[in-house]
């Protein structure tokens, strides 16, 4: 319940700060005194979209702050959930500055919207005329009768449910068109790696084999320049090694006279040694060389598969040739794991459904004696409320499609008149008696869920006399087990309240502003006196008043 309500610097409220009771509270005041004032700075404190128009004075912000006891809510796996304090006095404050920016806050934590939005679902139901047009709403007749049935945990257990289901069946889907697609690919696919597999590929197998044609392809150049090269080495005369022995044995002649020439002769003894293994290296090369055309022309073969693949595939390495040969093979092994994974899956499904199917069973079936039992009650209540011909006709009808509620469709419909036919609420009811539904749904409902804090927003229009006087015993009932709030024109229900507010305007200098008051027992007999009469109150309005009061 809220406790209350601080308002500062929003529209015509410079400064407010209101406490508020359980049970029964009124508000009341003339047209265009700040009842929607109230109602809309409460609204952003529940989180509704503010803009600079909210703003009294523009030069400085406006902050709404509302305290809730919400000891009794269970709202502890809310805080938990979004990471916030948990207090059984929780405080909601909302701050728009002047530059436009807006900000909420849960116990002094930074929120969003979006999380602000979710707890007020919990805390305050508004109800205006215009939204009593949601009980048209199919889903929100679902609730009402779903709250009666019982059904609130099973359809929480349900929806748990339809989540693995619709995973499952998400994933089924995508593996079914994944095997389709593949199935298309696969014979092409197959093709490719066949004729990878043929081409017995090995890393670095390129490098050696160009390395090899180049050699089998100029062997005859190779063997020229081998076989030269050796003739200069061993000429008797003007050969390599017989100078080489010449400058050896004339270093060695001076070698013992210096360091330097020691040095020398040490050189020219290593240079002979290594010149004698590029000799033996040169003609070992000679002499394995051979002129093998068969073997080229096989080189050539696989070198022209190799750059052929490589063309084909817009690679550049055998290597990735390689890895494109192993993704293939997984490719085409998936394929053939994809039916044991369809399998796993459909099993899982059918699991699913048949829990969904007998869950849904009963969800319906509870919801097939709720419906009497609702129809029973709402023309009980609306019969004193002026509707002494209504009559419901609620269908429900299981179908083949899960909703996020069970199975069922419902056509929820009503003859408000002797003889008329039944027809939808939203074209057969009128303005006044919607209300009057509202309110019976409300008061049936607080019997049998937690119910949050309930404004009813001049959902009397249309109505007076002992309607409204039945109106008001009937939130006045309501109120036992719930803190409710009327804003009313009636002063038949204004006098059932157990607190009453009034909300006028004042002038101060050029200013006009407007505030809330909690009246006094006599103050609340002249208010309701003034409902009656007007501005002139009279003896017999006095009177009046102070009747209803009692």
């Amino acid at each position: 319940m809220i406790t209350s309500l601080a308002i500062k610097n929003y529209a015509l409220i410079e400064k407010l700060t209101i406490d508020f009771s359980k049970g029964f509270s009124i508000i009341t005041g003339e047209t265009g005194a700040g009842k929607s004032i109230i109602l809309g700075a409460l609204g952003l404190a529940l989180g509704k979209r503010a803009d600079l128009t909210s703003l009294k004075n523009k030069e400085e912000k406006c902050v709404i702050e509302a305290h809730f006891d919400i000891s009794k809510y269970n709202l502890l796996p809310f805080f938990e959930a979004n990471d916030l304090d948990y207090e059984p006095e929780t405080i909601i404050r909302r701050e728009i500055l002047p530059s436009g920016k807006s900000r909420a806050f849960i116990n002094d934590s930074p929120v969003n919207l979006q999380e602000l939005q979710e707890l007020s679902l919990y805390l305050i139901d508004i109800h205006s005329q215009q939204q009593t047009q949601e009980l048209s709403d199919e889903e929100v007749q679902f609730k009402i009768i779903d709250a009666i049935a019982g059904n609130l945990d099973t359809i929480v257990a349900y929806q748990s449910i339809l989540k693995k289901y619709k995973s499952n069946k998400s994933k089924l889907n995508a593996l079914t068109k994944r095997k389709s697609e593949a199935s298309k690919e696969q014979e092409y696919n197959t093709f490719l790696l066949e004729e990878l597999l043929s081409a017995k590929l090995k890393s670095g197998e390129q490098e050696f084999l160009e390395e090899n044609y180049e050699q089998l392809n100029n062997v005859e150049i190779i063997k020229e320049s081998l076989d030269k090269s050796l003739a200069i080495a061993n000429e008797e005369q003007i050969g390599v090694f017989h100078n080489l022995n010449e400058i050896k044995n004339a270093i060695q002649k001076i070698a013992p006279f210096s360091t330097d020439y020691n040095l020398l002769f040490e050189r020219i003894t290593s240079l002979k040694i290594e010149f004698e293994d590029i000799a033996i290296e040169l003609n070992r090369c000679s002499e394995k060389l051979i002129n093998d055309p068969e073997q080229l022309n096989l080189i050539n073969q696989k070198l022209q598969l190799i750059y052929n693949l490589q063309k084909k595939h817009q690679v550049k390495t055998v290597d990735e040739l390689l890895d494109l040969q192993s993704k293939l093979e997984n490719s085409v092994l998936e394929l053939g794991n994809i039916d044991e994974e369809i399998a796993k899956l459909t099993e899982l499904v059918d699991d699913n459904i048949k829990e969904l199917d007998q869950v849904c069973n009963t969800i319906h079936k509870n919801r097939q004696e709720a419906i009497p039992l609702l129809s029973q009650k709402l023309v009980t209540i609306l019969e004193t409320l002026g509707m002494p011909n209504v009559r419901f006709n609620m269908e429900l009808n299981s179908t083949l499609t899960y909703f996020e509620n069970g199975k069922d469709e419902l056509q929820f419909l009503i003859s408000a008149n002797k003889g008329t036919d039944f027809g939808l609420l939203k074209k057969v009811a009128s303005g006044g008696e919607m209300s009057r539904i509202m309110l019976a749904v409300k008061a049936i409902l607080a019997q049998y869920s937690k119910l949050p804090t309930l404004i009813f927003d001049e959902i009397d229009t249309g109505v007076s006399g002992e309607i409204a006087n039945r109106m008001g015993e009937i939130m006045k009932e309501m109120s036992t087990q719930m803190q409710i709030f009327a804003i009313t024109h009636l002063p038949q229900i204004a006098a059932k309240g157990t607190e009453h507010f009034k909300v006028f305007k004042s002038t101060v200098g050029e200013d006009t502003q407007s505030e809330l008051k909690l009246l006094t027992v006599d103050e609340r007999v002249v208010e309701i006196a003034q409902m009656l009469s007007g501005t002139v109150i009279s003896d017999s309005a006095l009177n009046h008043a102070k009747a209803l009061l009692n």
